[in-house]
């Protein structure tokens, strides 16, 4: 038995609001571009986004370390670096079980 994976785009999640909210599509796409926008500004800026009953966007920091070349076995430097990270809330998690 296979399992199908259902894939939303941002267009989708548009639609659906369009659809919803009685929006025109344009309006909701918009909308929806300003919500992701708004979270990257904030993780760029060093800030955190908390969506109640969703989860928590921030960001999270990677020290600089030492590793190994694979292919060589030479030790190399790994630059410190920052990725996004999201946690879950309790609320989601019970929500997708």
């Amino acid at each position: 038995m296979t399992k199908t994976i259902l894939v939303k785009t941002k267009k989708d999640i548009a639609d659906r609001i369009a659809n919803e909210m009685g929006l025109s599509k344009k309006a909701a796409a918009e909308a929806v571009t300003l919500v992701f926008e708004e979270i990257a500004d904030t993780l760029k800026d060093g800030g955190e986004i908390s969506i109640n009953g969703f989860g928590k966007f921030e960001i999270s920091e990677r020290p600089a370390r030492q590793g190994i070349n694979p292919a060589t076995g030479e030790k190399i430097e790994i630059a410190a670096s920052k990725s996004p990270k999201f946690k879950a809330s309790k609320t989601l998690k019970d929500s997708v079980k």
